[in-house]
């Protein structure tokens, strides 16, 4: 964890740390603020069917909602 100034006076070498592949935390006082992290070029590619077998819906979420359900969300 680097502090405000300490990050200010290093960050070439802090954004060399991040290239590598680390995780720079800054904090202010003893308090953390950010977090500086390797930039990703490419989103992960999405795979369509990955969670299949593992993500199970009750056959009941499709159900309609009661007067009192949808009151719950503000829907009269």
């Amino acid at each position: 964890m680097y502090t405000v100034h300490q990050t200010k006076t290093n960050l070439s070498k802090l954004l060399r740390k991040v290239a590598n592949g680390e995780e720079v935390i800054i904090a202010r006082g003893k308090e953390p603020v950010a977090r500086i992290v390797p930039f990703s070029k490419r989103p992960k590619k999405r795979v369509p069917g990955s969670l299949k077998g593992r993500i199970h819906i009750h056959p009941s979420f499709f159900d309609p909602m009661t007067k009192e359900e949808l009151a719950l969300w503000g829907i009269e």
